[in-house]
């Protein structure tokens, strides 16, 4: 019998969270519920759970906070943000800084439920699939997706990418040069179809284009193409080896 997937729960609303974990129990993940930033932090160290749930607004400090912390020394953790300020501004500063999925509160259980599944399904995706490469370079960069890494030519150290990052950064080497469908693109990254003004995947792409920044011509990577979607752009013409970008064989 496959073990039950755990999570961590983390709201300061006692009562939401019982009722959250019965239901994620009885949907078969093994929950351990935190109120504050303290005995979360504590539970981490305890035991890495296999995905987390935060929510904003805690009594000693912030999830977002907590967020950051988490994607310090646990990058690669799916990390789900709750909250009811569900504004668009919360919503964006929470993806911006690395959490891969954001609801606001009230939210439908099974829609929880169902995105949890899509994050731990790419998890153990990332971790064992044995058609994905071990490596992907073009020109300058180099994703080992099972170790959720970039590497930059000239660069010593690795850039370590969050879980839908590493995911949307392989769709795009995988097809460089080719405008790839916003829409077809949200669904293979973030395992759903987008609802209206959202913005989850452009802030993932956002960070991606701060993390990896312009090739060393200058040239930007990834363009948005208006009607479009997205591209990942190739170093251009007969200069590209002398500016530092290698062109691939």
């Amino acid at each position: 019998m496959n073990e039950a997937p755990t999570l961590l729960l983390v709201d300061d609303d006692q009562e939401l969270c019982k009722l959250l974990a019965d239901w994620l129990t009885q949907d078969g993940f093994a929950v351990r519920c935190c109120h504050d930033t303290r005995s979360s932090l504590a539970s981490l160290r305890d035991r890495l759970p296999d995905a987390a749930i935060l929510d904003v607004m805690l009594p000693d400090g912030s999830g977002l906070e907590l967020l950051k912390t988490l994607r310090e020394f646990f990058p690669s953790l799916p990390v789900l943000m709750l909250s009811a300020r569900g504004e668009p501004l919360d919503r964006v500063l929470g993806l911006e800084l690395g959490a891969d999925d954001y609801l606001a509160k009230p939210c439908d259980p099974r829609e929880l439920t169902a995105r949890l599944r899509v994050l731990l399904r790419r998890r153990v995706a990332a971790a064992t699939s044995t058609d994905a490469p071990t490596a992907l370079t073009i020109d300058d960069v180099t994703l080992y997706p099972q170790r959720g890494t970039v590497t930059l030519l000239g660069h010593p150290a690795s850039i370590v990418l969050t879980l839908t990052e590493s995911r949307i950064l392989e769709a795009f080497l995988t097809q460089p040069d080719q405008p790839i469908d916003k829409t077809e693109l949200f669904k293979a990254t973030l395992g759903r179809k987008p609802t209206a003004y959202d913005r989850s995947l452009d802030v993932h792409i956002s960070n991606l284009r701060k993390k990896l920044g312009n090739h060393p011509d200058g040239q930007v990577r990834i363009v948005g193409l208006r009607g479009r979607g997205y591209m990942y752009t190739r170093c251009q013409g007969s200069e590209a080896k002398i500016n530092g970008c290698p062109q691939s064989q």
